[in-house]
């Protein structure tokens, strides 16, 4: 499964070992499990790497806690073939079964324990003419059409219910082939720099290499800025240390910002008690004279465990270096910049529909995601948080201007294109432009509204099966 998503790009994969679990599924094998083992356990190997050099785990210790990872993701495939088999067994009724199990598995993947929908099944429709169903239905409800796909190639294998296979193959072909168009803004065109430090991980934090960083930035935004560019952004925490703790620093960013001319979206931290902390991004406007602080969007989903200690397990402490456990922000997650509505994606936060969904909601007409990548290394995770971010643009029917430590750093377009891009691990400033949206894409107005219809499904398809056998 792992090969049907981003940096590999096989979509054509998913529906085929869907459909295999699928037929072991209907012929009485407890195959959930082992195929959810394999999709998070063994797929998100790159975990391991992270916690052994920035976590300081022992590789051992840093392989088993991506087992126990994979342990507990996998529950949620073994559900989805439970439902099945309650539902379906080994008739025709899987697809409508099977869709709907699978778009419950996906949700709850999503919400259950804070949520981890890393390589959701629905992204795989990216770069395919499906695309546009995900404005209306989110990553959790595509995951039902590659599901559909994966029910009738398993009727098909069996070749029985014939009558049940063609109706699958005309749905499908339906939804392939007339999916609706992506929302795509007519407005005026704005050019934004997106800064691209790559600072190595093991130096961001460093307090011997702050000048170098700080420096870095501040060249490449002078030669965008020169560009006639009407905002630069830089990535997750580019500025590594509080501003309120260092007025050097702060007076001479500001004295950067002004000698630009243009805007500045940046990623920072913010002291918000004695030894608590927000992570988010923060606005500089030269034009602004006020003195007033700097506004501020915070991060609202955190990372557990890297972020903050969840409650209930308090003895354990966060893996990254921090000055301070950081805290959920409780605002709208909108900087308004010149009139226009930034809705900032603050890096793990992409992968969650209801946090762009949240900052559209507010307001925000195009969404800012800043991040830093660099933890991953030259591993797949980078790839698959982007496509988490291209499939935000979708749902969203807005631009997202993407600005990462290290990659990758583009531009996405409403319909999930990739605009423009920078290579992977090279610093440098991308110049891209962008347009404003205020239209709302169907999923923006329903949000996740398949959930209930998919229950509805398994509801029906559970009482025909009670009714033959009754």
């Amino acid at each position: 499964m792992p090969f049907a998503f981003s940096p590999y790009d096989q979509p054509w994969l998913a529906p085929l070992l869907l459909a295999g679990l699928l037929g072991l599924l209907m012929r009485g094998h407890a195959a959930g499990y082992a195929f959810g083992l394999g999709w998070f356990g063994l797929g998100a190997w790159w975990l391991a790497p992270t916690l052994h050099t920035f976590g300081h785990l022992p590789w051992l210790v840093a392989a088993l806690c991506v087992t126990l990872v994979g342990c507990v993701m996998a529950a949620l495939p073994a559900l989805l073939g439970w439902l099945c088999w309650r539902t379906a067994g080994r008739s025709s009724r899987v697809l409508l079964a099977f869709p709907a199990a699978t778009v419950c598995e996906e949700w709850l993947r999503g919400h259950l324990f804070t949520g981890l929908p890393w390589t959701a099944l629905g992204n795989v429709l990216l770069d395919t003419p499906a695309i546009g169903w995900a404005s209306w239905f989110g990553v959790y409800g595509a995951a039902a059409l590659p599901a559909l796909a994966a029910a009738a190639l398993t009727l098909l294998s069996m070749r029985r219910w014939r009558p049940a296979i063609a109706g699958g193959a005309l749905a499908l072909l339906l939804f392939w082939l007339a999916p609706p168009t992506a929302a795509i803004p007519d407005g005026p065109l704005y050019r934004a720099a997106l800064v691209q430090g790559n600072i190595p991980q093991d130096q961001k934090w460093d307090a011997a290499f702050v000048d170098e960083t700080m420096q870095r930035y501040a060249d490449l935004s002078a030669t965008a800025a020169r560009g006639n560019v009407d905002l630069i952004i830089w990535p997750e925490a580019a500025v590594p240390f509080f501003l309120e703790r260092a007025p050097g620093w702060n007076g001479w960013l500001n004295t950067q910002v002004d000698s630009w001319h243009t805007p500045l979206l940046f990623g920072g931290l913010k002291l918000t008690g004695k030894r608590t902390a927000q992570n988010g991004l923060l606005a500089d406007d030269p034009l602004d004279v006020s003195g007033a602080e700097r506004p501020f969007a915070g991060k609202h989903h955190l990372v557990p465990f890297g972020e903050y200690v969840p409650s209930w397990i308090p003895f354990l402490h966060a893996l990254v270096p921090e000055i301070a456990d950081f805290k959920a922000a409780e605002d709208s997650g909108v900087l308004l910049l010149r009139g226009h509505r930034y809705g900032a994606l603050i890096c793990y936060e992409s992968l969650f529909p209801e946090e762009a969904r949240a900052r559209v909601l507010h307001g925000a007409d195009v969404l800012v995601n800043v991040t830093n990548d660099a933890w991953y290394g030259t591993t797949p995770a980078a790839w698959q948080h982007f496509q988490a971010a291209r499939m935000r643009a979708v749902e969203t029917g807005r631009y997202v201007l993407r600005a990462a430590n290290t990659g990758v750093t583009a531009v996405i377009a409403p319909d999930g294109s990739v605009q423009a891009s920078l290579p992977w691990w090279q610093q440098g400033s991308l110049i891209a432009s962008y347009q404003l949206s205020n239209l709302q894409t169907p999923y923006m107005r329903w949000g996740d509204w398949p959930l209930p219809g998919a229950l509805l499904m398994l509801a029906i398809a559970l009482q025909a099966g009670r009714r033959r056998h009754g």
